[in-house]
């Protein structure tokens, strides 16, 4: 079972970077087309507010806000969405 400790090392070592990088890669392709189309937009937006809620999490998980069964639960939700997001 995973605990706190896992989820955290998940977050800061593989989620987050990801995330940061489809924004960076997301803005590249608006700016290489000179114009964002509101579809571009929305992702971006949604992308910034993806980030800032694992931000978020991590800060909770360092201040020691989540108890090991959400920990545990999150991080099972996480793993799910990288291998489906592989495949």
């Amino acid at each position: 079972m995973a605990g706190c400790e896992d989820l955290k090392e998940l977050l800061e070592i593989e989620v987050i970077p990801d995330v940061e990088e489809m924004i960076d890669e997301l803005f590249e392709e608006i700016a290489d087309a000179k114009e964002a189309d509101e579809e571009s937009k929305a992702e971006y937006a949604e992308l910034q507010e993806l980030r800032s809620s694992f931000e978020e999490l991590l800060s909770d998980l360092q201040d020691g806000e989540v108890n090991e069964d959400e920990c545990a639960e999150i991080y099972e939700e996480l793993v799910k969405m990288i291998e489906s997001q592989e495949e």
